[in-house]
């Protein structure tokens, strides 16, 4: 498969200044950015901004990000699922995750969460895949936001629905082991039947256990 990127942008004006979002950004771009040390989510900022170029050179790979100045404050991956994830199993060159999304605290509040997304569904291409995003409560910042699992997983909902991502059913163990985890995906446009049943299976494993 053919990984076509298509370069988009847009400029968000808050009270704390300009915000660029754009992407995908290539991986000389990325390491010359500098990456705020509040974007500390999955792992310390130094080994994310690295994490981040080394997606970004993958030929399924694409980060977008939002920056003030030559600052990154915020970002949004793709790339294929971990092989260790049952989401990997079909081998689907057309199945990519949305693998992690992170705003600095100090910049949230202003949509542009919801705005990476929508950048990152500008490009035509990703009609191409099927786009799945699986939330887990133990990665949120419930402390940082004051609210409840309910309240944030509401707001992540609403966030991936701005994407064009929707709320789907599965039996998978870990999304499973607590309520407000869930499963979220986008069928692009031009993905097949065959495509989406592959995806059904992956979905549901143990439908014919009793």
């Amino acid at each position: 498969m053919i990984h076509h990127k298509t370069y988009n942008a847009m400029e968000i004006k808050t009270p704390n200044g300009s915000i660029f979002i754009e992407g995908p950004v290539s991986q000389d771009k990325l390491a010359n950015y500098e990456f705020h040390e509040g974007l500390v989510a999955f792992r310390q900022p130094k080994q994310q901004h690295k994490a981040l170029v080394e997606i970004a050179g993958l030929p399924e790979g694409r980060i977008i990000i939002a920056r003030q100045r030559e600052m990154i404050i915020g970002y949004v991956t793709y790339l294929y699922p971990d092989p260790l994830e049952r989401w990997s199993e079909g081998k689907m060159e057309d199945l990519i995750e949305l693998g992690a999304i992170e705003v600095a605290a100090e910049f949230r509040g202003y949509s542009i969460g919801k705005n990476l997304l929508r950048v990152s569904m500008m490009d035509d291409a990703m009609e191409d895949y099927i786009i799945i995003t699986t939330e887990y409560y133990w990665h949120w910042d419930l402390k940082g936001s004051g609210l409840n699992v309910w309240e944030y997983r509401k707001m992540m909902e609403k966030m991936m629905n701005a994407g064009g991502l929707k709320w789907y059913a599965t039996d998978d163990p870990e999304i499973s082991s607590h309520p407000a985890n869930c499963l979220m995906a986008k069928i692009g446009k031009r993905i097949g039947q065959d495509s989406i049943e592959k995806f059904d299976r992956l979905r549901f494993q143990n439908r014919f256990m009793y």
